[in-house]
């Protein structure tokens, strides 16, 4: 018998079901469908997996150095079956309090594969949801008056790069890992990427990052790029720009596995015990039942406006699954604005330059709005201030003081266009930035915030001080 609903969402990561909780808030009908498990790829194979083992990694690296702080260790050993398991608790509670949302919303949750059937007895538009059920249950019937899609996405993989989840590995596949490689080759500098090389050469392993362009995280301030290759090169970690890897020339042995790249006209070998491919995501598009609509496909992404509407005005997209910047946040944020949209509220278009970007690497990298590069190229006048850790005594005092905070402004009428950050806990520090932006802040209203002493927030305060060179402990 066919149920019929206020909205059903097509998928239960991060996006979908913070929609469903709003929706549930607003009153709506709702329902997810999801063919794994609720919190997606964000919970299950993305964020919180990735920035748990970062964690271990992260305090192995600071056992080992301990002596620093004058605290004799010996023997410090790493227990990766442990370092695993950790990793699943985790990710087992924050799965069981997403479960008990879903019912405290009175939120139905159709566990199998959700796709969209055209016009029927059941509707005259598309959009009647049929769900086939994992547990091999027959069909379940969905008549939605709405629906949004937030399918996610995949990894990417290079053409004629067979992984095979032993010796050639996505992310899905290194998570899964039971021992730590005693070397890698990491094709792509990219957010992924950067953070699988930073975790593997704190575990110990010899590890070599190949970059298609000029620059790590090229989508970053060229000073950000520049900061993370010193300190990664301090840290053994091998970096190779303008790498264009050739597939084809990939050799599984008995030693591993061997990969050739033109690096700058120049054919160079690479041999590891492993290859990650971190290269980007693919949008999941395929198999949802858009042939059975109007919605139009782009570049392997799904268009809507700015409301999230597709061709087909009942149905919504969000996430990953339309491109943009396939952050968790942002999905949430777009799953929030379509529910709203439905229900009449008027939302505010998100403004993608509001969206902060962390990277969870050592050091962790933060930013906010438009890069120096990027604010010259849109003919904006700029100055900008940048501000050291090492000039900060809550850094000195935890041992991380590599890295800075820079504040880029706009010198007609003093407006903060980007602030980009490198070092210790700035994935926290961003939010502080986030909010001078939704503001139109100035850098002098920043300064104007009394940070408290001895914090790392110090060091935004004093970025925005050094915009118009004044800041008070140096640079």
């Amino acid at each position: 018998m066919a149920k019929e609903y206020d909205l059903v969402i097509l998928g239960g990561g991060t996006g979908g079901y913070v929609a469903a909780i709003r929706a549930s808030q607003l009153g709506l009908k709702t329902a997810i469908v999801e063919k794994a498990k609720l919190g997606g790829t964000c919970l299950h194979k993305g964020c919180i997996p990735s920035k748990a083992l970062l964690r271990s990694a992260e305090v192995f690296a600071l056992t080992k150095r301990s002596n620093e702080f004058g605290i004799e260790t010996s023997n410090v050993t790493l227990n990766f079956p442990k370092v695993q398991e950790r990793k699943n608790k985790i990710i087992d509670q924050l799965y069981k309090g997403v479960q008990h949302l879903m019912k405290q919303g009175k939120i139905d949750v159709y566990e199998g594969i959700g796709r969209i059937l055209g016009p029927s007895i059941f509707s005259p538009m598309p959009g009647t949801i049929s769900v086939e059920m994992n547990n091999g249950d027959e069909n379940e019937m969905l008549i939605p008056k709405n629906v949004i899609l937030a399918t996610g996405s995949r990894p990417r993989t290079l053409a004629n790069l067979n992984i095979d989840g032993e010796t050639v590995l996505t992310s899905d596949e290194a998570l899964q890992m039971n021992e730590v490689p005693k070397s890698i080759v990491i094709i792509g500098g990219g957010v992924i990427g950067v953070e699988w090389a930073s975790m593997l050469a704190d575990f110990g392993t010899d590890v070599t990052v190949l970059e298609f362009a000029d620059r790590l995280v090229p989508t970053e301030d060229h000073e950000v790029s520049k900061e993370l290759l010193r300190l990664f090169k301090k840290r053994k970690i091998k970096v190779v720009t303008n790498a264009k890897v050739l597939p084809e020339t990939l050799d599984k042995a008995a030693e591993g596995v061997k990969v050739s790249a033109d690096v700058k006209g120049e054919l160079k070998e690479f041999q590891a015990e492993k290859i990650l491919v971190s290269v980007g995501r693919n949008a999941n598009v395929e198999g949802i039942g858009l042939e059975n609509t109007d919605i139009v496909v782009e570049k392997g992404v799904i268009v809507t406006n700015e409301y999230y509407q597709t061709k087909e005005s009942h149905i919504y997209a969000i996430g990953d699954c339309i491109g943009g910047p396939q952050l968790a946040h942002a999905a949430s944020h777009e799953g929030i604005r379509a529910v709203e949209h439905i229900a009449g509220e008027n939302p505010v278009p998100i403004d993608y330059s509001l969206v902060p970007r962390c990277i969870y690497s050592r050091p962790e990298i933060a930013s906010i709005g438009y890069t120096e590069e990027e604010a010259k190229n849109m003919g904006y006048r700029v100055k900008a201030g940048k501000f050291a850790f090492r000039a900060i005594g809550k850094a000195l005092v935890a041992g991380d003081a590599d890295g800075f905070v820079k504040v880029i402004a706009n010198e007609e009428n003093d407006d903060i266009l980007g602030v980009h950050m490198i070092g210790p806990h700035v994935t926290d520090l961003i939010s502080e930035a986030g909010l001078a932006r939704v503001l139109d802040a100035t850098p002098w209203e920043i300064t104007q915030s009394i940070h408290p002493h001895p914090t790392l927030s110090e060091a935004i305060g004093e970025a925005a001080l050094a915009v118009d060179g004044k800041a008070l402990h140096g640079s």
